[in-house]
């Protein structure tokens, strides 16, 4: 398996396309399982929908409230997509990284701490009780799903030995990290719906605080919002594959598209968790998260250190 390489400085434009066009279609994929549970027929406005709100969103106007400070809230509003296309810097697509930086895995993660704190100030700006119970919450929840987090991310990072992306992938090469390392793809998958505010864990812009962050945010303010829980889901997923499905590896197709259609088939996979399973109370998801999560990621690093050790000269392994 050939390591991924810095690409291009075009290649850095190249990011927000793809991202773009993967959260779109995960957007469209939404909506069919929507549609499906509904009863109705997939039709080509189905598949047109987030197009179509992508316009409506775009003409509409901005909403304006009573003493809010409209620089904080739309500086979060507009961190959001940003952090989630700068995470997605370090994704490599096949054989090509757009950046390819030696603490790669903890730029992922500091970006994730960015989307903290923007959605908190698109919450807190608006000068709503609903946008800040719903930064809030988000706030809390993220405490009961970054510690687990990042110890699959660590998780990962002892078994390559590195920091690297590029070099989680070389580390890959004859058996991938999700054969035995199961319960941290499982944390991350689950993290990855939770850091995108996404169902099941969408407390945070949920119906009962008359949608949270989203709630005093209409027009351009919006549709950031919500393009930037696409694009950030659509960025984890990408993350998915060269922390542990092996990157770009595969036989016949070139490992960009390989890369690609790893990509899809998570984000499918993530898109039908997110329709399919109803919100969990923020109680119960702290409960989980510190008393199951925790332990058992803690466990699945101490093992995987373990057999590391073992491989290494010094731990006696062949």
């Amino acid at each position: 398996m050939t390591a991924p390489v810095q690409g291009p400085a075009w290649s850095v434009l190249l990011v927000p396309v793809l991202l773009g066009l993967l959260a779109l279609g995960g957007a469209a994929f939404a909506r069919v399982l929507d549609a499906r549970a509904d009863g109705r027929r997939v039709t080509g406005a189905v598949l047109a929908a987030p197009l179509a709100e992508t316009g409506r969103l775009l003409v509409q106007q901005r909403r304006a409230v009573v003493a809010s400070d409209r620089l904080l809230a739309r500086t979060g509003v507009v961190l959001v997509p940003v952090a989630a296309v700068l995470a997605a810097l370090v994704v490599p697509f096949g054989e090509v990284t757009a950046s390819d930086l030696s603490v790669g895995i903890v730029w992922f993660n500091a970006m994730e701490v960015v989307l903290w704190a923007a959605l908190w100030m698109a919450g807190w700006g608006t000068n709503s009780v609903w946008g800040l119970v719903g930064g809030y919450r988000f706030v809390v929840q993220g405490l009961s799903y970054e510690l687990p987090h990042m110890f699959a991310l660590i998780t990962v990072a002892t078994g390559a030995g590195s920091l690297r992306v590029s070099d989680a992938v070389a580390a890959q090469d004859g058996l991938w990290f999700v054969v035995w390392m199961p319960v941290a793809f499982a944390a991350f998958l689950l993290s990855a719906l939770a850091l995108s505010f996404s169902g099941p864990f969408d407390t945070a812009t949920g119906r009962e605080v008359a949608g949270g962050v989203l709630a005093e945010h209409a027009g351009v303010d919006r549709l950031l919002l919500l393009a930037g829980r696409w694009l950030m889901i659509s960025a984890a997923a990408a993350m998915a594959v060269p922390l542990f499905l092996g990157g770009g590896a595969g036989p016949l197709l070139p490992p960009w598209l390989w890369t690609v259609l790893k990509t899809a088939a998570v984000l499918g996979l993530l898109v039908w968790l997110r329709s399919r399973v109803a919100t969990v109370r923020m109680d119960r998801f702290a409960e989980f998260g510190w008393m199951v999560l925790i332990p058992l990621t803690l466990l699945q690093a101490l093992v995987v250190a373990i057999v590391v050790v073992g491989r290494s000269p010094l731990g006696g392994g062949m």
